[in-house]
């Protein structure tokens, strides 16, 4: 069971060209596409191409491909791979990242600290679950040192709550779960938390759909948006943390883990009603009710009553 969102609702589809798309990436982009296309909403598509290191021609191309594949419109952003190196990537806005974290810096002095760690260094003293366990929080290195990583304090405890619009009330710990995040990376450049909640903010996004994997960098972003300047509107926002999907060894679907000959959801299903099916099955709605987009879609708040959605309005 989960809640429709409030109006007014701005969403977004926020894919990253790092892998070719994946069954469980359609899932989130169709369940993203039907509940603000019920709402009247707006929908962007926000490719957040950061990673250049992972980037790749082909896997900006299978995003457009896989969108038209799937039937899912949206209402701004690029309408190919040369609009988007042209007008939309990341790469453009970099100078408007470090800004705001400058301002941060200069409002919170205290607030980042420089982290010299290799990637040989944290493999072997970041705790089992991930967790950076605070190594150069005490070093004193100057955060103006070139090839140091910006790391944020984040205060333990720390306990982040919010509503979410399909697990309910939601207690998450940053400090537990992720220690003190970078926020800046040894390149210069931005690291995802900031990029997301900047490019979230500049577009007005009030509605963010993401897997349950998602939930300690959603924690992590509202316990950082009010330390950086103009971010404030983030904490507004509403979320809705859905199910993962997982691969026939019990892992859930992952770009980083895709074999050399795997092409994605698009190459390997027949149709996309593997994936209005596979979304059904989340939904807990019936096989039957998936044989289609507008099927799914009429299906899903029609009969939301009977099935599993409530709307916070009624």
């Amino acid at each position: 069971m989960f809640l429709l969102p409030t109006a007014p609702v701005v969403s977004r589809l926020a894919p990253t060209p790092s892998g070719y798309l994946h069954l469980g990436n359609a899932v989130n982009f169709t369940l993203t596409w039907l509940l603000t296309r019920q709402a009247r909403g707006v929908l962007h598509l926000r490719i957040d191409d950061l990673d250049r290191a992972r980037f790749r021609p082909a896997y900006l191309d299978n995003i457009f491909r896989t969108l038209e594949w799937l039937g899912l419109d949206y209402d701004y952003g690029p309408t190919g791979p040369t609009d988007f190196e042209q007008q939309f990537s990341q790469q453009q806005r970099l100078p408007e990242y470090a800004a705001v974290l400058q301002a941060a810096l200069t409002a919170y002095p205290g607030l980042f600290y420089a982290c010299r760690c290799s990637r040989t260094e944290l493999a072997r003293q970041v705790a089992a679950d991930g967790r950076y366990p605070g190594i150069c929080r005490e070093s004193q290195v100057s955060l103006t040192e070139p090839h140091v990583a910006w790391r944020v304090r984040v205060p333990h405890p720390t306990t982040i709550s919010f509503s979410d619009l399909a697990l309910g009330p939601v207690h998450r710990h940053p400090q537990a779960e992720l220690g003190d995040f970078v926020v800046r990376k040894k390149d210069g450049t931005p690291a995802y938390q900031v990029a997301s909640i900047l490019d979230d903010v500049r577009l007005g996004v009030t509605l963010i759909i993401r897997g349950q994997d998602l939930l300690p960098s959603t924690a992590a972003q509202l316990w950082l948006a009010p330390y950086l300047p103009g971010q404030a509107t983030f904490a507004a926002t509403q979320f809705l943390h859905h199910g993962l999907l997982l691969d026939t060894q019990g892992s859930k679907l992952s770009k980083s883990t895709q074999a050399g000959n795997q092409r994605g959801i698009m190459e390997e299903a027949a149709s996309p009603r593997v994936v209005y099916q596979a979304l059904a099955a989340l939904l807990g709605l019936p096989l039957s009710h998936s044989t289609s987009l507008t099927r799914l879609r009429a299906s899903l708040f029609e009969a939301k009553s009977k099935y599993c959605i409530s709307n916070v309005n009624n």
